[in-house]
Parts: structure tokens; C-alpha cells; sequence
């Protein structure tokens, strides 16, 4: 596990790399996909922290949401400013606050 700095760039560094990851699936307790993050411009650091939280703790639960809010560094103050911006740091906001867990897996390439 990293201990998270100040700076999500500099977080991003200590990431396990997404290449051969196409996009990461959110699943609830039914087993139905309620969210993913694909493997695209604008949306590759998230994949990323997800892709750490997944190896990391195994599932995206109260925990795991409050470590990723760390790694997402000072775009977590900015999401909490201004909510709708980073769906993928609002969740973890809602898991944190006590939403369901939610387990993940990748979808390779």
C-alpha cells in the first residue's frame, strides 16, 4: 500500500500501469455493473487509482474509498467544491459516507 503525498501526479507515479486494461466494472451486491471507468483520455488516472484500490483491498468499500480519496490528492478538495465534476471521486464520497460496497473487476484488452 502507498502512503499517499500531497500531489496525485506524484501519487500516480507509485500506480501499477493500466496498459492492457481496456476498463474497470463496478458491481452491487445483485451483481449488476453500475459504473465503469474505461481506459481513455481524461479518465486514465481514475482507472488507475481504482485499478490500486482493487489490488489493494479487493473490493471498494468504506476503507478503500477513504485511502482513494488520499491518493486522488487535491482533486478530492475540488470535488467535494464543486460535486458532479469527478463522478469517480464522488463515489468514493458516497461508499465513504456509507453507501454499499461495490466489488470491481477488470476487463482486459
Amino acid at each position: 500500500m502507498i502512503q499517499p503525498v500531497s500531489s496525485f501526479r506524484e501519487n500516480l507515479q507509485n500506480m501499477p500501469s493500466i496498459d492492457g486494461i481496456e476498463r474497470l466494472e463496478m458491481v452491487d451486491a445483485a451483481g449488476d455493473v453500475v459504473a465503469s471507468i474505461e481506459n481513455q483520455p481524461g479518465k486514465q488516472g481514475s482507472l488507475a487509482v481504482y485499478q490500486y484500490l482493487l489490488a489493494t483491498f479487493g473490493v471498494l468499500n468504506a476503507e478503500a474509498a477513504a485511502h482513494g480519496l488520499a491518493v486522488f490528492a487535491e482533486h478530492t478538495e475540488d470535488a467535494r467544491n464543486r460535486p458532479g465534476a469527478h463522478p469517480n471521486i464522488d463515489r468514493l464520497f458516497d461508499i465513504q459516507g456509507g453507501g454499499a460496497s461495490l466489488t470491481m473487476r477488470l476487463v482486459e484488452k
